[in-house]
């Protein structure tokens, strides 16, 4: 797949159809516009195209209002590529970009860089200047400039699949509501950074994420997941969590247990899957106790990795 950005000087060598969207999470409704891009693309003899943002939009224009991400830009363009796109656009997003008409962006990204014989949008997208951009005038502009215009419908099964519902499953805990709209199970990639030891004390040493403040998280607990090292995966029992049972106002960390694993991890980036809650956050009489629950933890999570094991957890089906 071939991946443009601001400083390349390629545009798209061929005509393309082309989605415009951040396809954050990529769930089933992306995955949905996306086939119809591939699909409408090979009926043409054109590229199937994406044009993208980061950071996302909302991170400049509101960034205390933003919401948190489902995925890192990685992990986006390993979906789209996987889900069968040629070409994607990734435009760094800035108040300068913010400030460009609608117009403008329509005869810059998608005339010129894209060679758009066909553009896919979602009915209610909205892009350039004050938002003015939509389906109506990219409808109104396209056969002048050579393209025509499908308008993505919203997709759904008795609710509408989206970004926003993906988030607000996850801060519930309801790994199986995330996961219908997904269609995959939830990932979290980061990397490994140094920690307190204080796992490894308890006789389960674990890897300590470095998660961005704009990353999504599933809420507060104790989960049975995955985790990827080296194209190979391992059992992982996994917290998020502020330790109480240590610290009375400790910083939220994401720790992951990955069972029957030895080695150094540091620097390292990994994909970490969540399968089930086990429970939530909890304060134990002594370390005794807690070191008992964990290695129940441990326990369920290599019977629920056992079950899933088969699947080869792919990050896209």
């Amino acid at each position: 797949m071939l991946i443009l950005r601001d400083d390349d000087t390629a545009t798209s060598a061929e005509p393309s159809v082309v989605a415009l969207g951040v396809f954050d999470g990529l769930h089933r409704g992306h995955q949905a516009v996306i086939e119809l891009v591939v699909s409408l693309a090979r009926t043409r003899d054109a590229r199937a195209a994406v044009v993208t943002f980061d950071p996302v939009p909302a991170v400049v224009l509101a960034p205390t209002k933003a919401p948190r991400l489902l995925a890192t830009l990685e992990q986006r363009l390993e979906g789209l590529a996987a889900l069968g796109i040629d070409v994607v656009r990734v435009l760094t997003f800035t108040k300068e970009m913010a400030a460009e008409s609608a117009e403008d962006f329509i005869d810059r990204v998608l005339v010129r860089e894209m060679r758009a014989l066909c553009v896919v949008v979602g009915e209610d997208f909205r892009f350039g200047h004050d938002r003015r951009g939509n389906v109506s005038m990219l409808r109104e502009l396209g056969p002048a400039r050579g393209f025509e215009v499908v308008a993505a419908p919203l997709f759904g099964e008795g609710e509408r699949w989206s970004s926003t519902s993906v988030r607000q499953a996850l801060e519930r805990g309801d790994l199986e509501g995330a996961s219908r709209v997904l269609a995959r199970p939830f990932s979290l990639r980061a990397d490994v950074e140094h920690g307190d030891q204080r796992g490894k004390s308890l006789g389960f040493p674990t890897a300590n994420l470095t998660v961005s403040p704009s990353q999504e998280l599933p809420c507060e607990g104790v989960y049975a997941g995955a985790a990827r090292v080296d194209d190979r995966w391992w059992p992982a029992a996994i917290s998020i969590g502020t330790r109480p049972q240590f610290y009375e106002n400790g910083e939220l960390l994401v720790e992951v247990h990955l069972v029957g694993f030895t080695g150094n991890l540091y620097g390292q980036s990994i994909d970490v899957v969540f399968l089930e809650r086990l429970r939530g956050e909890s304060v134990f009489a002594d370390a005794e106790e807690l070191t008992r629950q964990i290695a129940r933890d441990v326990t369920k999570t290599q019977e629920i990795f056992d079950g899933f094991s088969d699947a080869g957890f792919q990050l896209l089906e």
